[in-house]
């Protein structure tokens, strides 16, 4: 199922390990005694000069990445250690052989031992999909082919029509059916038109991976090789109808609620009505996020050959299956991926299949990790810093000199109305419809694809269930979700670096309390300030107000802008902008929240530094990251956090405390004169 809906992350690069198929080394974390590393600082490097590297300098220079991974840091050593956690659990799991048929245990653990056996998925080579490249092979004209996808996507696949269940964004207590465009295997339209040396060479590996994958299917060489160039050319045809990154950040222009007479109209040549009867969706009305897309799919079903249009079905089957396949197609898959993430070796097998257990059966196997890893003294702890948060906010928002009286009462409300999810849910998803077995990996994967098109199926048309949670209990992430008006931090996060029960409160209020306030600002970014406390789409803000708030968002698109990360690689500010907001309000408010605690108030020192300097450096080093080239230059293309550096850097120099905290000077690089000193929230 393709995913329709925008949650804002902190930009933890475990999603980057989710996205690529990535896993972590067995490296450990340094010593937590005082819970933070004087060792790895740089005492050559000036706080004024680059904060960043003041604090991390010394780890910087000595980190090495391993091969299985795009970037080494904070986040992936966490991960890490999750990952051991979750191997432990699951190797206890499928042991027993003779589990209950039918139970959670019995699920989870033939799960992972059916990933585990690679002896049969090698076997099996691409059997799995043989009867559906015949199907799509058979297709008389598009429009069979069409009715295959639609069928088909019952089983959680589909191609070319994007498609989910998400609430309204104009009235978000009920389920509608979103579309959102597809058809592109390069992370962006850019890829397809980019004249740099990067992206061309990618383009023709792209060809080259497709070529293999036709191969490995058992086309000749001549044959895959024609195949390969077409798939090209048509996804290049297909990415002048899709929107950039920078324009799906704008929910207004990505929110187009229409009649199926509209949607026809809007593409004429694909039978809607009979679309949606296959893929067994009934409705009435639907929200078409990129009516662009559409219109061009429709232009080009009819005016390209249809035997294009089978290679590129055909591909689009081989290369979203092919980590599920034998070994020649897990291979290809990688040495493909490793254009965007610079690995080097494929990650074992072990840690590939607890990355897909708590994918598949996240909530299952959840139960399980929090129960022996997460204790109710963290949750507690942490429901009382995401409190002291929220009270910091609302000051600050009462204290904002440039925003009317009207405006702020409505933001305000909001803030109150932000629901807070820790750790885990309260109520459990349901899995009695998948189906498990120990011997049959890739069946037991379409169970669960079928059982998430049969989850969302169920929602259509539905009262929202604002419960649910859209990441599963070990993530190290958190999220802000506008629909909702939640923030969620799962138990993966609340762990050291980010959070330690026995932690000062410098160092947790630097860490896990800047993620907090970035959740929280999330909701008042350029992107959630559009929705109100009910999580609808609603103008809640004066022209005034919005004008002032413009402007300032105006002076972080330039400020961001000018940070280079490769060569004469730079931010994409305009991409960047909710996140910059986000750190940018996350940290101002993890300190006003910090300085209501003994510690905040106090002028002790520890380690040699007094209390606001300490929470300056927690919050560098828990942000510290080493990245390869290739997922550096992936990332500035399409991911809206910034490098790790620049949200450091980048925000402190717009906080007046961490001016005085480091006596930073006029002349000094982290130096900004107060009139370009940016306070949003």
């Amino acid at each position: 199922m393709k995913q329709t809906k925008q949650y804002f992350s902190i930009g933890i690069l475990a999603s980057a390990i989710c996205l690529t198929g990535m896993a972590c080394s067995e490296k450990k974390t340094e010593p937590a005694q005082t819970f933070f590393d004087t060792i790895n600082m740089d005492g050559k490097t000036s706080p004024g000069k680059d904060f960043y590297t003041y604090a991390n300098g010394h780890w910087l220079k000595t980190a090495v990445i391993p091969d299985d991974l795009p970037a080494w840091g904070s986040f992936y050593t966490l991960y890490t250690e999750t990952l051991g956690k979750q191997k432990s659990l699951l190797e206890e799991m499928s042991k027993n052989a003779v589990q209950v048929k039918g139970s959670d245990a019995q699920k989870v653990g033939d799960f992972y031992a059916s990933g585990m056996d690679t002896v049969a998925i090698d076997k099996a080579g691409y059997t799995p999909l043989v009867g559906k490249l015949k199907a799509i092979e058979e297709a008389a004209d598009y429009k069979a082919l069409l009715d295959f996808l639609a069928t088909d996507s019952k089983e959680g696949f589909g191609d070319l029509i994007g498609n989910g269940v998400a609430p309204d964004d104009k009235n978000s207590n009920l389920n509608i059916m979103v579309m959102v465009q597809s058809g592109l295997s390069l992370p962006e339209k850019g890829y397809y038109t980019g004249k740099d040396e990067s992206t061309k060479n990618i383009r023709d590996m792209f060809v080259e991976h497709a070529k293999k994958l036709f191969m490995l299917r058992g086309d000749s060489e001549a044959s895959a090789a024609a195949k390969a160039k077409t798939v090209l050319a048509l996804e290049t045809k297909i990415a002048a109808y899709h929107l950039s990154p920078e324009e799906l950040r704008d929910p207004i222009k990505n929110y187009n609620k229409m009649s199926l007479d509209q949607l026809q109209k809007v593409s004429p040549s694909i039978d809607w009505k009979s679309q949606f009867e296959k893929m067994g969706f009934v409705t009435d009305s639907v929200n078409v996020s990129q009516p662009l897309y559409y219109k061009g799919l429709s232009k080009l079903l009819q005016s390209e050959p249809l035997t294009d249009w089978k290679a590129k079905v055909s591909f689009d089957y081989l290369n979203d299956h092919a980590e599920y396949l034998s070994k020649p197609f897990r291979d290809a898959n990688f040495e493909f991926n490793k254009l965007f993430t610079g690995a080097q070796a494929q990650r074992a097998r072990w840690k590939i299949m607890v990355s897909e257990t708590d994918q598949s059966l996240g909530e299952l196997f959840g139960k399980v990790y929090v129960e022996k890893y997460f204790t109710p003294e963290a949750r507690k702890r942490m429901d009382k810093l995401v409190n002291n948060l929220q009270t910091a906010f609302r000051k600050r928002m009462q204290n904002l000199s440039w925003m009317s009286a009207d405006t702020r009462a409505k933001g305000i409300a909001k803030l109150d109305a932000i629901i807070k999810k820790i750790g885990y849910p309260d109520k459990w998803k349901n899995y009695d419809d998948v189906q498990i077995s120990r011997d049959n990996y890739f069946q037991n994967l379409v169970s669960v694809w079928r059982h998430r098109q049969l989850e969302q199926m169920a929602k259509l048309n539905k009262q929202v269930d604002k419960t649910e949670w859209q990441m599963t209990p070990p993530t190290i992430n958190a999220y802000y979700n506008p629909s909702f008006n939640e923030i969620v931090f799962p138990a993966g996060i609340l762990q050291f670096p980010f959070f330690h029960p026995d932690a000062d409160d410098a160092i947790n209020y630097g860490a896990i309390g800047m993620v907090i306030g970035h959740e929280m600002t999330h909701g008042f970014d350029d992107q959630g300030k559009q929705y109100d406390a009910a999580g609808n789409l609603n103008n809640w803000w004066t022209d005034e107000d919005a004008k002032k708030f413009s402007d300032a968002s105006a002076k972080l698109v330039a400020q961001y802008s000018n940070f280079t990360v490769l060569d004469s690689l730079h931010i994409n500010g305009k991409l960047t902008l909710g996140e910059n907001i986000a750190d940018l309000g996350g940290l101002f408010i993890a300190y006003d929240a910090f300085k209501l605690t003994e510690q905040g108030k106090s002028s002790d020192k520890i380690d040699g530094f007094t209390p606001d300097q300490r929470f300056f450096l927690g919050f560098a080093q828990v942000w510290r990251l080493v990245t390869k080239p290739e997922m550096s230059r992936m990332q500035v293309r399409t991911d809206p956090h910034s490098p790790p550096k620049f949200r450091v850097n980048g925000p402190l120099m717009h906080f007046n405390p961490f001016y005085e905290a480091f006596s930073i000077k006029k002349g000094d690089a982290m130096y900004l004169d107060p009139a370009d000193r940016v306070m949003i929230w």
